[in-house]
């Protein structure tokens, strides 16, 4: 079957490879559209694999809710440049949509369901690799929910940079929640409040404040007594409720919360890249990546 320039150009269109690919595909596969489709998937497959082993830091972090579920995920690029592009962004929202649906246990279980289109999420993601020409990876998510007495308070910032996805039980005011999640953005503590700290982290913080006082020279018979105000600080710094509240500070966190009737059941916060080392191009060397590709 003859190769026609409308098929080329049709095949583009669905698959978004390039016009050489797309020719060569339809030729291999005697003008079969599906077939071709076919062949350029696993073309994309095979491409991807090549890009497995460079480093995906940056991307962004999104918040989709719906009725009592909500998931918060982050999805890595090689590049800011592509993480603000349309293919790009339309894949997070698809990838959102299909754990809310199906609420996989883990990363490596998503990746292995079916989406609505009928291929692997696996597959999925390796397809829009071979369109954007860069290595992407969902790199985690969490499904959360909630009640319908609770509220969800959902925070993105520098536009999914850091998100932030919170519940507070005992309230239905989401902007309340939403609040606290901003807080959470802006300040990035550990645990909700002091029992969830482990009683191992408090012993060796313990440990070093009191070795720290004895440096200074402190009497030991006022040692202990410093120390108790000083892990008074070591807590203000890692758990929400001990903090002073971020649109005002005169009043912590705890009774900003309590004021409302509320009480803060969980919170997961997001960043960016955070625990992936990454490479060490500078913004010019970057530039010239996207322009060369």
């Amino acid at each position: 079957m003859a190769v026609t320039a409308q098929m080329v150009k049709d095949l583009r269109l669905k698959t978004g490879a390039g016009m050489m690919d797309c020719k060569k595909a339809l030729t291999e596969t005697d003008g079969d559209m599906e077939k071709a489709i076919d062949f350029l998937r696993e073309k994309g497959i095979a491409s991807a694999a090549k890009k497995s082993d460079r480093i995906a830091a940056e991307g962004l972090s999104i918040i989709e809710i719906q009725g009592n579920d909500a998931v918060i995920l982050e999805v890595n690029s090689e590049t800011d440049f592509v993480a603000k592009n349309e293919g790009f962004l339309t894949l997070t929202k698809e990838l959102a949509a299909h754990l809310l649906k199906n609420k996989p246990a883990t990363t490596e279980d998503a990746l292995q369901q079916t989406m609505d289109n009928g291929t692997s999420v696996l597959d999925h993601i390796n397809t829009a690799m071979a369109k954007i020409g860069e290595k992407l990876t969902l790199r985690r998510f969490t499904i959360e929910t909630k009640t319908d007495n609770d509220a969800f308070g959902a925070y993105l910032h520098m536009g999914g940079r850091i998100g932030v996805l919170t519940v507070l039980e005992g309230t239905t005011n989401d902007s309340v929640a939403k609040d606290v999640a901003m807080h959470i953005a802006a300040v990035n503590p550990k645990y909700i409040d002091r029992d969830a700290v482990t009683e191992e982290e408090v012993a060796r913080e313990r440990e070093v404040l009191t070795q720290q006082a004895l440096n200074e020279g402190k009497p030991e018979k006022i040692v202990a007594k410093m120390v108790d105000g000083r892990l008074g600080k070591f807590f203000e710094d890692i758990c929400l409720l001990d903090q002073s509240f971020v649109k005002d500070p005169d009043q912590k966190v705890r009774k900003f919360v309590e004021s409302k009737g509320a009480t803060v059941k969980i919170f997961v916060r997001y960043e960016v890249g955070e625990g992936i080392e990454k490479r060490q191009d500078n913004f010019a060397e970057e530039v010239m990546n996207q322009v060369n590709k």
